[in-house]
């Protein structure tokens, strides 16, 4: 998802503190964003991807998609031709969950990966539209607690591990497992990784063998609370489980909205987490409501103690649903340009193949600078103070800005690769879930500005030949929904790759 190992430059930081919005141009041109006297382009999507739906990995389940994703950068070379190979990590989230959770693992993919990307604009060879990603899972890694058991995808129900040692208080499932709803990866240098979670919200750290090291709690405003306490509950009960009461939280994180986008800052120095919408306090509780969502920044320089020390109020986009309402689009995934900036992802909901909608009305990669945005890190909206009331900022707190970069639905280009936006909604119609996404160098000394912007779909378990915990399983609504990478070449004046 972002595990970008490169340094930032003066220049990045200074230019991305301005930020106007470029109108997209015309079809299959680039579109970009000004940046004071430097621009960020777009120059659209060069390669398109697939993992059947149906793979199962090594343990014999359904493979799980991309929640997360962090390319391998020190795994990739360029070829001659003009070709890459390489590796990448790809996180699913709890498992197949259309009725309830289950006792599903949670795990982490090894991706190898050879791309064949086109030149910008350029359109692939008949038959060939959806094949210059050549994506093959490698290998499957458990997540384990900190005492080496499983851990588990099933909702926490009203269950807390009690904290003991370093380890603070975890959500747990009815089966004394700790529950994990994977959400974001971060990869460090010495092969541990940050991953968040949806359930705490928490940021765990893990070993590169999947044994957990660490947890750190977010501020105790994104704590999901009922009657006074803690209550890490998500509403999706498994088996023999009981709704919880009441079913959404008074005040923290929504359910099944919690840090669902997180990425290290190129130098490795500052780690950045987002939650997917806005705190029930603060207009959450509503879906036209959500728009002013927290970005957390934390001190990574000891891996194993986080330290916040900065955070946000970031306005997540809007636009008009097809009721002719405003909507709010969740935000589910970060790229971190700097500390101050970072490329987010942020879509609509329900519409996509394998559902009933067909047109998606909003997915879109924009551009968030903090730089001027009001600190708000261990203030009273950190306590019982909401920040935006009824989805109204408060007066004293200015936001983040946000702009848009890449518009995911733009039919002129997705029909390069075979690929549309709405009717008919058959395979080739994009999937509801965009949720990983993860940046490489072009790694052309021509183009030393360049990158890849990969991104990848959730496809939810979504096949017809599912096996999962034990038991086989068909997919709701009859679709096979193919794990997808679609991948965009970006300039990025100022980020230069180790």
């Amino acid at each position: 998802m972002r595990d970008l190992r490169s340094k930032t430059l003066p220049l990045l930081s200074a230019a991305l503190a301005a930020f106007v919005f470029t109108a997209p141009l015309a079809a299959h041109a680039d579109s970009s964003v000004a940046v004071g006297g430097t621009t960020l382009v777009n120059k659209g999507r060069v390669a398109v991807g697939r993992i059947p739906a149906n793979l199962r990995d090594k343990f014999g389940e359904t493979f799980g998609s991309g929640s997360g994703m962090s390319i391998d950068a020190k795994s990739w070379t360029r070829n001659a031709d003009g070709t890459y190979k390489g590796s990448l990590w790809l996180l699913p989230d709890r498992g197949y969950n259309a009725v309830g959770t289950t006792d599903y693992r949670p795990r982490l993919n090894t991706i190898d990966v050879n791309l064949s990307p086109v030149a910008p604009g350029a359109t692939p060879a008949a038959g060939k539209e959806q094949s210059g990603v050549d994506a093959k899972l490698a290998d499957t890694t458990l997540l384990k607690d900190d005492k080496g058991a499983d851990t588990t995808g099933l909702d926490p129900a009203d269950g807390i591990r009690h904290p003991e040692g370093a380890m603070p208080q975890l959500p747990e499932a009815p089966n004394g497992k700790v529950s994990l709803d994977t959400e974001a990866i971060a990869r460090l240098p010495d092969g541990t990784m940050f991953i968040s979670d949806e359930y705490g919200p928490y940021i765990y750290r893990f070993a590169a063998d999947g044994r957990m090291m660490s947890a750190t709690p977010p501020p105790d405003a994104l704590l999901p609370m009922r009657h006074g306490a803690v209550n890490f509950a998500s509403n999706n009960p498994g088996p023999g489980e009981s709704t919880p009461d009441p079913k959404d939280p008074t005040s923290g994180r929504q359910n099944n909205q919690g840090l669902e986008g997180m990425s290290l800052t190129p130098d490795g120095k500052f780690l950045i987490a987002v939650l997917q919408s806005a705190t029930r306090q603060d207009g959450g509780d509503s879906s036209s409501t959500r728009q002013n969502t927290r970005a957390l920044v934390y001190d990574a320089a000891d891996p194993a103690h986080l330290k916040l020390v900065h955070e946000y109020v970031v306005p997540l986009p809007v636009f008009t649903d097809a009721k002719g309402k405003t909507a709010v689009a969740a935000q589910s995934e970060i790229v971190a340009l700097s500390p101050q900036t970072f490329l987010m992802l942020a879509r609509d909901s329900n519409n996509g193949y394998g559902l009933k909608g067909d047109k998606s009305l909003y997915r879109s990669v924009v551009v968030v600078d903090i730089s001027a945005a009001t600190d708000i890190a261990g203030s009273k909206f950190d306590a019982d103070k909401p920040v935006a009331p009824k989805g109204v900022l408060d007066a004293s707190v200015k936001s983040a800005t946000v702009s848009q970069f890449i518009d995911i639905n733009d039919d002129a280009d997705l029909s390069r690769f075979g690929l549309h936006n709405g009717a008919p909604n058959d395979r080739n119609n994009l999937s509801e879930k965009w949720e990983a996404m993860s940046l490489l160098s072009v790694m052309d000394p021509k183009l030393p500005d360049d990158y890849f912007l990969f991104v990848a779909n959730d496809n939810d378990f979504l096949t017809q030949d599912g096996f999962q915990v034990g038991a086989a399983y068909k997919g709701d609504g009859g679709a096979d929904v193919d794990t997808m990478f679609q991948v965009f070449q970006v300039t990025i004046p100022g980020l230069a790759a180790k």
